[in-house]
């Protein structure tokens, strides 16, 4: 088991979520009419939107996980080349209602990131790292 094919993430209100990463411009072919779940094409995996409380239910649906909120644990990342990139990214994400949780820096490991945190509270690194590179369709090769 070496690939994530699909990353999912529950939100509290679909809509907001289904419209604030359209306008992040993450691409889909599905149309918001009150969907039940939404898959979002990315490089290499789907992001996928299903109803926070219904994703706790499908995990344990006698004792489902206890919702919470704040930092999981985990983020998510997108990963640019040049630090312009970074840049807009958060500019987009600011635009579009994100919270800036960190301004674009330099950080310790030679690179230049920020983070954004969207609608649901999921933190989004927006990285740029100099020693990488990225294929054709846009995957990083190490």
């Amino acid at each position: 088991m070496n690939k994530a094919s699909v990353i999912c993430i529950g939100v509290k209100n679909m809509e907001e979520s289904f419209n604030f990463y359209k306008k992040l411009g993450f691409s889909t072919k599905e149309e918001w009419n009150n969907q039940p779940v939404v898959f979002f094409d990315t490089v290499g995996t789907k992001l996928e939107l299903y109803p926070l409380d219904l994703l706790a239910k499908d995990i344990d649906e006698t004792n489902p996980p206890k919702i919470t909120t704040g930092f999981s644990g985990i983020t998510l990342a997108h990963n640019v080349a040049s630090e312009k990139e970074v840049d807009e990214v958060i500019e987009l994400a600011r635009k579009n209602g994100a919270t800036i949780a960190k301004e674009p820096k330099k950080v310790f490991w030679g690179g230049y990131s920020g983070y954004f945190v969207d609608p649901n509270g999921y933190y989004w690194e927006v990285a740029y790292n100099p020693g990488w590179k990225f294929d054709e369709t846009g995957l990083i090769v190490f």
